[in-house]
């Protein structure tokens, strides 16, 4: 009990960890440039993070056969397929199908979360006297984050064909988001809105 009641708090704790993630690709022999005789080698996963973006590395447990698009359970308790998690992946170590299918994945669960992004328009705050958390999205000028500002202060936005129609000229919102997100993965970026 003392230890379960311990390992809950550490969870509560971790607020920006993952819970669940999804596979984008499944090597059962590992890295084929792991050298090691094959005995020696674990079966990998390459999933991203549902909730924070975050590209990770993870083992599968024995007989576990992961697909892309397949969604697993990372956190704390008990796991069904994930023996452990390796750890976060910098994107020049995924492999080409997972980059192939990273971005339709981010779409995928943009398009899943329309609510929770839309919010990030309707309550982003200036982050600097000069720069606005608006200002980061690829895209967006001074004339859209003005625009976005008074047009939410006469009523929030509630989707993303809300945010197009009442804001003149808004580049597409959705994509600008997928661009930041993927520009946040690369570590081209100082400020983190969407990934941890």
């Amino acid at each position: 009990m003392e230890e379960r009641r311990h390992h809950e708090e550490s969870h509560r704790n971790h607020g920006s960890r993952e819970e669940k993630a999804i596979v984008l690709d499944f090597l059962p022999n590992g890295y084929p440039s792991d050298t090691r005789p094959s005995y020696q080698k674990s079966p990998i996963a390459q999933a991203v993070g549902k909730e924070h973006f975050a590209l990770l590395e993870l083992v599968p447990k024995k007989g576990v056969f992961l697909q892309p698009y397949e969604e697993v359970y990372i956190g704390e308790g008990k796991r069904e397929k994930i023996h452990h998690i390796v750890g976060k992946l910098p994107i020049d170590k995924i492999t080409s199908t997972a980059k192939g299918e990273l971005e339709f994945v981010i779409k995928d669960l943009i398009d899943k979360n329309e609510n929770k992004f839309v919010e990030f328009f309707n309550n982003a705050q200036p982050m600097t006297t000069r720069r606005h958390q608006l200002e980061l999205l690829p895209g967006l000028g001074k004339k859209h984050m003005w625009e976005i500002i008074e047009e939410r202060k006469d009523k929030p936005f509630e989707s993303f064909a809300d945010i197009k129609k009442r804001v003149k000229l808004m580049p597409d919102p959705e994509k600008a988001i997928i661009k930041r997100i993927m520009q946040e993965l690369q570590g081209k970026e100082k400020h983190f809105l969407f990934v941890r």
